[in-house]
Parts: structure tokens; sequence; C-alpha cells
């Protein structure tokens, strides 16, 4: 009974291992630029679900983009909740795009909904 014990404990500590590691590369952001743009679009759609909430912007310039927010509590806490935005509003993201020059999503910081600003990272915010 022990050895089976044991052996659950093991498994129960690798697949924990595991799935913490998975999480901290996926909210990390290290796939990210340094540097933040400005994103103009309207809203094609908002997913609040977790891990975290995005968004679809579409552009005029270069289609859909995926907008990630925080996760929901801090995406919560900026204010933005559900209904704060639906298809078709107008959106200002100030975030950081992806490394990768073909891969349309970035990390918002903030983003400008009809003129309600939400503070996704404040102390990320670059000021100029």
């Amino acid at each position: 009974m022990r050895l089976i014990n044991s052996k659950r404990m093991v498994i129960g500590a690798i697949l924990a291992l595991s799935v913490a590691t998975g999480a901290a590369a996926h909210h990390g952001w290290s796939w990210a630029e340094g540097e933040q743009t400005e994103l103009r679009g309207t809203i094609e759609e908002v997913t609040m679900g977790g891990p975290h909430p995005t968004l679809d912007v579409a552009t005029t310039a270069d289609g859909i983009w995926l907008v990630e927010l925080g996760n929901p509590r801090q995406t919560e806490r900026s204010g933005f909740v559900e209904g704060s935005a639906k298809k078709g509003d107008p959106i200002v993201v100030l975030g950081n795009r992806s490394l990768k020059a073909d891969e349309k999503r970035m990390k918002a910081v903030r983003i400008t909904v009809a003129d309600k600003r939400y503070d996704i990272y404040p102390e990320r915010i670059q000021t100029n």
C-alpha cells in the first residue's frame, strides 16, 4: 500500500510541476517585444474566460489581431468586466506585440474602449 501511495505522490508532484512550468511560460512576457506600440481598430470578439481574457481586434491595415489582457482578476481590477465592450466598439490598445513579425498578437498594458481607459498593467505602461 505504501508503494502505491508513494507512486501517486511522485506522479502528483510531476503533474503539478509540469502545469506550473507551462503556466509560467504562457503568462510571461518573453514572447513580446520590449517596446510598446499602439494598435487601433474595432472589437470583433470579447472572450472573458481564463487563463486570461482576450480581444479580437480588426484593423484596417492588417486584419484581425489577438489582444491578450491580464488574468481575469487583474483585468477586473482595471474596471474591464463582462459588458465593458462589445463587437464594433472602437478600441486603442497600448501594448507589447509578439517578437514574431508575422504573428498578429499583442499583450495589452492599457486599452481604451469608446473613450474609457482601462489600465491592465499600470506598472508596465511606458510614458514618453
